[in-house]
């Protein structure tokens, strides 16, 4: 049986415990750890809602406006770039450049680090035989509307001769511009001047050998290059300003007339797309590079259920059956006879 305490002593020890608790409580408080925020959403494919936007050959993301990509089309549309909301596939800008002149066969974009975006009009309906290509340049915009730019014009040769080419990237670290080419035998990174200059001619030369590619995009760090062809994505770790090795195999969507490939803001994901009206921009989660460090982007995991894997590995390394890859190589000849009896050389 507990005894009673005197009124006086009750009342102090009260008054103890109280204040007691009232300097605990505080700092259990701040102990207390925040709540952690929950994580973005990955990056999800979209689909390019615009009627405008028939042969998107170019993809990339924007660094201004998050959510957006930057794409073009092909050839025969005009000094225009168009900025899509990747949340519901529409268009939010359309951008006339202006100070340029006329867009012969535009085929790849890309942001880079000084806030500026770069389109390549790098094809070639000559095949391989115009005497110089060009390289065209605006700031993102603060706002996004349709609206007329300035843009600077750069004119671009390569030190070994005329080539066609369908990927651009602008490295996201260094600011370097590079293009690769596009060959049936064998095509070739190409390594632009350390910063491009308006009053002369810029001189891109090779420095590596790689597949037939339609495009490419690095990493948001810059440690690694991703290139795209018709039947293939491959990731290369970038060492001393050239792709190294032989490169790891990428499990991209199969989609027919593949024209384009970017990566998401922070790495997570590759997104691929492909020229046709109503076309559809498919992700691919990427998965940590082997040994790198942590959210060093590696090669992108299989693509998502509904997709159908298409990217071949070069030959000897598996991947179709025969019959898929005859099937594969009559589409594409099919399709390269539709392009080339759809364009027709200008001057």
């Amino acid at each position: 049986m507990r005894l009673p305490l005197p009124s006086s002593f009750a009342s102090t020890a009260a008054c103890a415990a109280a204040a007691a608790a009232l300097a605990v409580a505080p700092a259990r408080a701040a102990a207390a750890p925040a709540p952690t925020p929950a994580p973005a959403p990955a990056p999800t494919g979209f689909t390019l809602t615009d009627p405008r936007i028939k042969e998107s050959s170019g993809l990339a993301a924007s660094r201004s406006h998050p959510g957006v990509y930057w794409t073009h089309n092909d050839s025969d549309d005009g000094p225009y770039v168009y900025a899509v909301d990747s949340a519901t596939g529409k268009t939010v800008a359309r951008l006339t450049l202006t100070g340029i002149g006329k867009p012969r066969d535009v085929e790849a974009v890309s942001v880079g680090p000084d806030g500026k975006v770069y389109v390549g009009d790098i094809g070639d309906n000559r095949n391989g035989t115009w005497d110089h290509v060009w390289i065209y340049r605006f700031p993102e915009p603060k706002q996004l509307s349709d609206a007329t730019v300035e843009a600077e014009q750069f004119t671009v040769k390569y030190a070994d001769g005329p080539r066609n080419a369908e990927a651009l990237m602008v490295h996201p670290v260094t600011g370097r511009v590079y293009v690769v080419s596009k060959s049936e035998d064998k095509g070739g990174v190409y390594e632009g001047p350390e910063r491009l200059t308006g009053s002369g001619t810029n001189v891109f030369r090779r420095v590596a050998d790689v597949p037939w590619v339609t495009d490419g995009a690095f990493s948001p760090d810059g440690s690694r290059l991703t290139l795209r062809g018709y039947f293939f994505a491959r990731t290369y770790p970038w060492k001393d300003g050239r792709p190294e090795g032989e490169g790891e195999r990428v499990d991209a969507p199969w989609q027919g007339q593949a024209e384009s490939v970017t990566y998401s803001p922070d790495g997570s994901t590759l997104l691929f797309g492909a020229e046709g009206e109503g076309s559809r921009v498919v992700a691919v989660p990427v998965k940590p590079a082997a040994g790198g460090p942590a959210g060093s982007p590696g090669p992108a995991a299989p693509a998502s259920p509904g997709t159908t894997p298409g990217a071949a590995a070069p030959q000897g390394e598996g991947g179709f059956t025969k019959g898929a890859a005859v099937l594969l190589l009559g589409t594409l000849l099919v399709l390269g006879a539709r392009r080339l009896l759809r364009r027709r050389p200008t001057s």
